[in-house]
């Protein structure tokens, strides 16, 4: 969740590290932090809240070292406070460290150090990690190489998952990083190296980067990185590069991140059709799969059931994922909260899909909910072995190191913590994985196939005239609801799970309180929360229960609520107060659509209000803790 950055070269490490970390602070905006050697001295300046505190703060700072490393924090031991803000040091300040993850073991390892005389200041668990460096340092006089077995052996007694970058003032010409669990990369310069905990903060230095695996540990110095396990063995990587500008993580012409993400989901819902519907495919050929996933047959071979593994967003794109196997593919699917299926797994089933679905691929709920299937699947018969797919946004991340085979959904970097064009990109890939099944199975005939496909090829120009039509009038409409302290979203079908989605994305940037029911259910108790401050959302798209759905609205406009309709202009006038207009198209496709509106609804009520959209408070994009 912490966003981490290290730079070892001839710059001034300084502004180096704060452009990083402006990169990366999407990850995390409790405080934030920056040491830097110089002179055989750490200098550390830490700030309360946003960068922008920690910048201020440098103002006037004399720090010219060419060495460094700083933090931006999400807060998960001690309150967000400057004395618990990253890097934290030794008793001596020799020892700086700032850490991506959580040392489980850190009241045991704290009381050992404080029984030999350490005096710890804060309340987080990262600061064990300086003191523990610092102490095994003590044990070496002068050796060359003090620092990097200080830091191996510190971190082979921490329990947890965790990155770390280290420097040490009578080491200036050096910077360790480890990785158990949390991500950690380092890209390769000219004469300068850098380290990162997402590749953002990278892309303006280097194309070349070298990301680390579990339990590996790397020395950096201006000469060069060389790479270890935990137990000291050299490590050969093979480092990867880039395809990304640096302008994609820029947000040009809008105001956030999040409106310009809304805006590119034409073009990666194009990329992805692009990608994965193959052009050769027609209705009547049988011998060619319609779509380019290219997954291999033992994911399919005697398949009988799909187990899906997700965490917020992630989970309402797989319930619509559900809908789509079980309803395309003919195949029983069930979607597990990750944080939950670890401590109550459900009895295995023989021949299962495991999938994990998460965009960054480090979701750490997610990896540990594969890893426990995995294991617990070992040494069964083989139709209980472990099938595993990632759905992902990072083809590079440790989800498809995990699995057999990823969906790489192609979105591009996403910047603003509530995901947007992520959500859309995922749910693209469940219909591929559907279609995909669907052919494999022969559950629905190649002409419905091909009307699903050229329903699907229509979405990017319908998205980009909603765009174009929609933006400027929802933000006028959002103006009436700067006071409105609660919200109902419900749909039926495969939109009740875009009811959870627009309600969650209002929670999550504008701080109102809202909740997404199935229309059905409204009368089973929440209808009691109904009057004429609580406005409800539905969703009623032409199909299955079109009907079902104008009824149960009906029930909420009776209580008072006003009622906003996500829904074509022709439905009756009466019905709705207020219509989010989206096209008519095949109900199985209109979730695509039906999430914009609410998208646009939520972002804007958030602004209106002066809020921080990007960065909402308490919030991280990427959950590398469980």
């Amino acid at each position: 969740m912490c966003g981490i950055v290290g730079y070892i070269g001839t710059q001034s490490a300084t502004e180096i590290l704060l452009s990083g970390l402006e990169k990366l602070e999407y990850r995390g905006y409790d405080s934030a932090g920056l040491a830097t050697v110089c002179d055989g001295q750490i200098k550390s300046v830490r700030a309360k809240g946003k960068l922008h505190n920690l910048r201020e703060k440098l103002v006037g700072v004399e720090m010219p070292a060419n060495v460094g490393i700083g933090h931006t924090r999400w807060a998960t031991h001690g309150k967000p406070e400057e004395y618990n803000a990253h890097p934290h040091t030794d008793d001596t300040g020799r020892v700086a460290v700032v850490q991506n993850g959580i040392v489980e073991n850190y009241r045991e390892l704290r009381k050992e150090l404080e029984s030999q005389g350490h005096k710890f200041v804060s309340d987080t668990d990262t600061e064990v990690i300086p003191h523990l460096i610092a102490a095994f340092l003590s044990n070496f006089t002068g050796q060359r190489e003090a620092f990097f077995e200080a830091v191996r052996q510190t971190v082979n007694k921490l329990d947890g998952g965790f990155a770390i970058a280290v420097v040490c003032a009578d080491y200036p010409n050096e910077i360790i990083v480890a990785r158990q669990q949390a991500p950690i990369s380092i890209g390769l310069g000219q004469g300068e190296f850098f380290c990162a905990s997402d590749t953002p903060a990278l892309v303006s230095h280097t194309q070349v980067v070298v990301s680390l695996d579990n339990g590996e540990i790397a020395r950096l110095t201006p000469l060069g990185v060389e790479v270890y396990n935990f137990d000291g063995d050299r490590v050969n990587k093979l480092p990867r590069i880039l395809n990304w500008s640096p302008t994609l993580v820029e947000k040009h012409i809008f105001k956030h991140f999040m409106l310009k993400e809304i805006h590119e989901q034409p073009n990666v819902v194009r990329s992805c059709l692009e990608a994965y519907i193959n052009s050769d495919w027609d209705a009547m050929n049988s011998l060619v799969s319609p779509t380019n996933l290219k997954l291999s047959s033992s994911l399919y071979e005697n398949l009988e059931q799909v187990e899906i593994f997700a965490c917020g967003t992630s989970w309402h794109a797989s319930l619509i994922g559900k809908y789509l196997l079980e309803q395309l593919a003919g195949i029983s699917t069930t979607v597990n909260y990750a944080s939950e299926a670890r401590y109550a797994p459900s009895p295995l089933r023989k021949n299962t899909l495991l999938i994990g679905v998460t965009q960054s691929g480090e979701t750490a709920d997610t990896l540990a909910a594969l890893a426990m299937e995995q294991q617990r699947r070992l040494d069964k018969p083989a139709e209980f072995e472990s099938i595993l797919l990632g759905i992902t946004n990072r083809a590079e991340s440790s989800l498809a190191n995990l699995v057999n085979q990823i969906i790489d959904i192609r979105a591009g970097i996403e910047i603003g913590v509530a995901a947007t064009k992520t959500f859309v990109a995922q749910v693209m890939a469940f219909y591929f994985l559907a279609i995909d099944l669907s052919w494999q199975r022969k559950y629905l005939s190649g002409e419905r196939i091909a009307e699903i496909i050229n329903g699907l090829q229509k979405i990017p120009a319908q998205m980009e005239q909603m765009l174009e039509t929609q933006d400027s009038q929802i933000e006028d409409f959002a103006h009436q609801f700067n006071d409105t302290q609660d919200f109902i979203f419900v749909g039926r079908g495969i939109n009740y799970p875009i009811a959870l989605e627009g309600a969650l994305k209002l929670k999550e940037i504008s701080y109102v309180h809202a909740e997404g029911y199935p229309a059905g259910e409204m009368k089973h108790g929440p209808i009691a929360l109904l009057d004429d401050k609580v406005p409800v959302v539905a969703i009623a798209m032409p199909g299955l229960v079109y009907e079902k759905v104008l009824s149960n609205a009906q029930e909420a406009k009776a209580r008072d609520a006003q009622l906003i309709g996500v829904t074509p202009e022709s439905t009756e006038a009466d019905v709705f107060d207020n219509v989010l207009a989206v096209p008519a198209v095949d109900e199985l496709l209109s979730p695509m659509l039906t999430v914009i509106p609410l998208q646009l609804l939520a972002y804007h009520i958030a602004a209106h209000r002066g809020l921080d959209v990007d960065q909402p408070r308490n919030l991280a994009k990427s959950v590398t803790v469980e």
